[in-house]
Order: structure tokens, then sequence, then C-alpha cells
């Protein structure tokens, strides 16, 4: 179905990132490329789909083959037709308003007859689980929730391959099981699937094969076998997560408390008729590091910008060391890091990025600069931000909280997208941050990363703290 003989790929402009890869996959396979970020996994699935060197122009050599085809020579549409493409940022393939549109706006561009296109839509929507946001703007949807729609996009074409990057990157578990369930669907019916992906625990039934790669090279080949029965110290040496499902520890709930940097008080919002959650209590205290955690579409990341002053709360009071604030007053005690870290970079540099904040800026720049090496970044300190990896934008907008000094420290998904590595690096950073006196909230859906790093969880409609 799938053949790749010696392939290599350079971006116009740049060195090369991918060099002689020699790849079969059979109709019906699901094969799942893993190892460090910044290697090469997301290339491979643009030069498998055809987006490169098509739409990220580049040079390619050697021969690739779809069906015994030269992808050359497949006209776009039929490419289009026949391979399905779902990107870990949900929104840069979104064409319309609202999510029936969105499902439908395929297959329209492939010509279905009307009957067709809303049999395929609807049919879509219901095994995906969409049918209560089918009339919803996009602009509403949670990050997992989008990514759910992107899915059902791709799915309503019916191609005979997909390929996906980081599908789970901000799916909760429960979604990552129901998306496990849609691809295992998918294989029994003979599609072929193709998968970069982090968190693999989800994948370990699915998967046929786990490819590593590195430096652009496919360089070892696991069974799903193999692959479990690697050692934490194994999988961290080679920047993988650990494939098997963690549950992060869990104790006696516990009240607000006295002393909390932050605390809401039946806190509740609405948007037009529409509750997003009520009569939350919460609260964190100098020292820990909270996990905000919850189901796709809970408001997670809602409750974290009443918190920080960037939306108001509809009703209740959000009280910070005692006493209460309105929301311009709460911006100037709280950093806050969004899903999205390209929405909040306004430098042209890294390293004036992390000194934006800084009031004394000549004092503070080698503080600064040991922060960027401290996660890996100060090599790329004269870049601009915008031309960096996920992963590095992930650890430069962590960099600016910790060098913000404002007493609460909200990150949206920090590790969405990270290999193991990084989200070691990113745990380690916030448990100092807590040591060193600050309150650290982490909006996640990370196992991982709560077991590494977190002391409380607080999971909207309850109150658990952890270890």
């Amino acid at each position: 179905m799938i053949e790749l003989e010696n392939v290599s790929f350079a971006y116009a402009g740049e060195e090369p990132c991918i060099h002689g890869v020699d790849l079969r996959v059979a109709a019906g396979e699901c094969v799942v490329f893993i190892g460090r970020s910044g290697n090469g996994k997301t290339t491979l699935t643009r030069l498998i789909n055809g987006l490169a060197p098509y739409y990220y122009e580049g040079t390619l050599s050697g021969k690739l083959r779809i069906g015994g085809t030269d992808l050359a020579e497949i006209p776009q549409w039929e490419r289009a037709k026949q391979i399905g493409c779902v990107f870990q940022d949900p929104r840069s393939q979104f064409f319309s308003a609202e999510l029936a549109g969105e499902v439908a706006f395929g297959c329209e561009n492939l010509g279905f007859s009307v009957q067709e296109i809303r049999d395929r839509t609807d049919g879509v929507i219901r095994t995906m689980g969409l049918d209560a946001l089918r009339n919803t703007p996009l602009d509403r949807l949670s990050s997992g929730e989008k990514q759910k729609v992107a899915i059902a996009s791709a799915r309503a074409a019916g191609p005979r391959i997909f390929t996906f990057d980081e599908p789970t990157a901000n799916l909760d578990e429960e979604s990552a099981g129901q998306l496990s369930e849609t691809l295992a669907e998918l294989k029994r019916q003979g599609h072929t699937l193709v998968v970069a992906e982090h968190r693999l625990s989800w994948l370990m039934e699915l998967a046929d094969r786990f490819l590593y790669v590195d430096g652009g090279r496919l360089v070892r080949e696991f069974s799903p076998r193999e692959l479990a029965l690697l050692s934490a110290g194994e999988a961290a040496r080679i920047g993988l997560r650990r494939p098997c499902k963690t549950e992060p520890p869990l104790l006696p709930a516990a009240d607000c408390r006295t002393g909390a940097a932050a605390e809401a008080r039946r806190v509740c919002c609405t948007v037009g008729r529409k509750t997003i959650f009520r009569d939350i209590d919460f609260s964190a205290s100098p020292g820990e590091v909270v996990a905000v955690t919850g189901r796709n579409g809970t408001g997670k990341t809602t409750f974290a910008k009443i918190l920080c002053g960037l939306r108001r709360e509809s009703g209740g009071s959000v009280l910070f060391s005692g006493k209460r604030l309105p929301p311009g007053r709460r911006r100037e005690r709280v950093f806050y890091s969004a899903n999205d870290t390209n929405t909040q970079f306004f430098t042209p540099s890294v390293e004036e990025e992390v000194l934006l904040l800084l009031p004394r800026r000549e004092k503070e720049l080698e503080r600064a600069r040991e922060t960027l090496r401290r996660l890996g970044l100060y090599e790329y300190r004269t870049r601009h931000p915008a031309t960096l990896s996920g992963g590095q934008k992930q650890r430069l907008s962590l960099a600016c909280g910790v060098l913000s000094g404002r007493e609460l420290l909200i990150f949206d998904e920090p590790t969405s997208g990270l290999d193991g590595g990084n989200m070691k690096i990113i745990s380690d950073m916030l448990k100092q941050e807590a040591e060193n006196g600050k309150t650290v909230l982490v909006i996640t859906h990370d196992a991982e990363l709560m077991e590494a790093c977190c002391t409380h969880i607080f999971q909207m409609g309850g109150y658990r703290p952890g270890r």
C-alpha cells in the first residue's frame, strides 16, 4: 500500500531532515513513528500524505508510491480522496465556522452528491459522539473537541489511508480510549493507519509496528511486546514515554484552606444560555503544583482564564491571599501560558522574549540566560520564537513564566506533544518553582506529568489532592 525507497527530503532553504528511508506498509496495517521531538516523525507523515513537497516545499529524492503508483503521478484531488490527514493543531485544517459544516467540507470538495454528503456527515458525527455539538461554532469548542472534529472530517471522506500527527495531544484518557476504538474499527475495515505519537499506551493493542525515528532515519523497529518490555531507564534514554498507562496518585479530598495563594468560592461561568460550570470551590497554596484535569469540554481552560483575570466569572468570587480581587488586579499577580503558545510571543528573539517582563533587564540578563540553558534553549536565543518547534515553544513559555516574578503560574497543557525527555525537563522545572515558594497550576491530561510533579489534583467537579 505505502512504499518508500531510499527517500530523503529537505525543506526549502534548510538542511536535509529525512535521510535514506526505506519503508513498506501493508494494506490494513497500523504503524507508529516514535522518537524524540524534532527528529522527523511529522515530516514522514507529510511525505506519505503528499503535503511535502507539494505544500511544504522542498527537495525530495527516492521513490514514494501509494498503491503501486508514484505519488507524483497521483493528481492532488485523488490524493485527497485516498489519504485522510489529521494534524497536531486541528485549527490549521479548519475551513468552516461550525462543526457539521467542517465535517461535510471535504466531501463537498470531492464532489459527492448532496444526499451522500448528508449521510456521511450524519454517520460520522453520530459515531464520534458529537451530536450534542453539531451546530456549535468551532471557536467555542475545547482543544480536545476540535481534535475530534478534525478526525471526523477526515473520516467522512472515506480514504483508504489515514495519517495522524499527535492525535491525542489534547485529549483526555477517555477520549484517547474512544479514538483507539475508532482507529481499531478503521483497521478492521482494511484501512491503513500511519501515526506519529508520543503517548503510546492507547496504541499498544492497535499498532502492528513501532518505528523509532532518530535524526531523520528509521533506526529501530519494535513490536508492541518489545516496546512494553523496555525498562523505564531504557525508554528515558531514547526519549520515549512509558508505553503503559499511568494512574495519577489520589488522596482524600481537602477543603479550601486558609493561607491559600489563590482561591475560588462558588465560581460559575455561563456563555449565553449555556452553563460551562457552576459552584466551583478551589484553592492552591505556595509550594504546591496543582493539576487541573477532567474530561474535554468541562471548562478547565475557562476556569484558568477566570483565575488569571482574562475572563470574568458569572458568579462567585476569586481571592488572592484572602482578598477578593477584580480581573484587572488578578492579571498583575498571575502568569498564564495558553495551550497555543503562538498567541503569546511578542518579540523578535527568544532572549528578548524572556526579558520582556523583567523590570531590570540588564541586571537580570545572566539569570535569564541561565534559565534558557536549563531548558535547552540557550543556543536558540537569537532566533525568532515563531521558528521554534512546538516543544521548544512550550519550554520558552515556561522560561517566561519562571522569570516573570508572578506569584501564581498557570500552564495550559505544557507537555502537549512532548517526548519523554522534554516532559521531564518541564516537570523538574515546575517542581523547582514550587520549592521556591511559587504556586503552580497545570491544566493537563498527562498522567505521567501528574505523577512526576503534582502535589494535588483538582478535577472539574471535585477537588482531589494527590501525593
